[in-house]
């Protein structure tokens, strides 16, 4: 008796005109971000006032020079490591209790009903307006600027884990419930894998709302950290400085945001991707 194998699939090459624009892309970014910094430095060098006023603007030089003698003072990285401890203690809180609600209130008509509404007026509040509340809750500043951060970013994580959970085919789950699986098993095999490319959603978008209220909760009521240095910059007149710390929280939030998204890849490595289409 003979046995019949198939052959090999052969995979297809990549086509050569996609690998080089796959090639391109960093040039092509790195050429747009040069062509920025470009036309910043010519707006403010020849002090252009059309519509839009750059005579009080500093210029590309004069920021890098400052973030070069920000970079060799130990109260900068003070301040960069006090806003990222409130980044991850919030963000990992919101991550945490916002994807346990929404899988509670996307699976349960009991929690809907009874968290639901609450959830839902407070939703639109934005988290800054929060801040006389943290005071008047909280017995330090760090808390409650903790709070203002775990704020923002829950609502986004909450939202988008219930309408992932709710987008699930029922069909998975009756599969596992047919193989004699509880609650607990659909939980674990059906419902938290098949949300996770919406909760990663969400924790994309909260990440990056939790860098803008934990900057202004610095600004407002903090002591130290990026955002209460920027704002004490611009008292001072010191526009540079200023700069120096909007560059600061550009790039730590690009940071953040690269690391969550790169974890959500490597948790739904399963999913199919485009690599050569646009995109992050």
């Amino acid at each position: 008796m003979t046995l019949l194998t198939a052959p090999p699939r052969k995979t297809s090459p990549e086509p050569a005109p996609a690998r080089r624009t796959h090639r391109l892309r960093p040039v092509v970014r790195a050429l747009s971000l040069l062509a920025a910094l470009g036309l910043w430095q010519l707006l403010t060098t020849f002090d252009v006032q059309l519509w839009l006023r750059f005579d009080q603007f500093p210029s590309v030089t004069d920021v890098a020079g400052k973030f070069g003698e920000r970079l060799g003072d130990g109260a900068y990285w003070q301040d960069v490591t006090d806003s990222l401890r409130r980044i991850v203690t919030g963000f990992l809180l919101a991550a945490g209790l916002g994807v346990a609600a929404g899988v509670a209130v996307g699976r349960s008509r009991w929690a809907a009903d009874l968290i639901g509404p609450v959830l839902e007026v407070l939703r639109p509040v934005p988290a800054i307006a929060l801040v006389p509340v943290a005071i008047l809750l909280f017995p330090s500043n760090e808390q409650g600027i903790v709070f203002i951060t775990f704020t923002a970013a829950f609502f986004p994580v909450l939202v988008a884990t219930r309408h992932a959970v709710r987008a699930l085919a029922p069909v998975w789950e009756e599969a596992v419930l047919t193989m004699g699986g509880g609650r607990w098993r659909v939980l674990a095999s059906v419902v938290l894998p098949g949300a996770l490319p919406g909760i990663f959603g969400g924790l994309s978008v909260g990440i990056g709302v939790s860098w803008i209220c934990v900057i202004s909760a610095e600004m407002i009521s903090g002591e130290y950290g990026i955002g209460y240095r920027t704002w004490q910059d611009y008292t001072v007149i010191d526009y540079a400085g200023v700069f120096t710390g909007i560059v600061s929280i550009g790039l730590l939030g690009w940071l953040t945001s690269t690391l969550v998204e790169l974890l959500g890849r490597r948790l739904t490595h399963w999913l199919p991707r485009r690599e050569g289409k646009a995109g992050a």
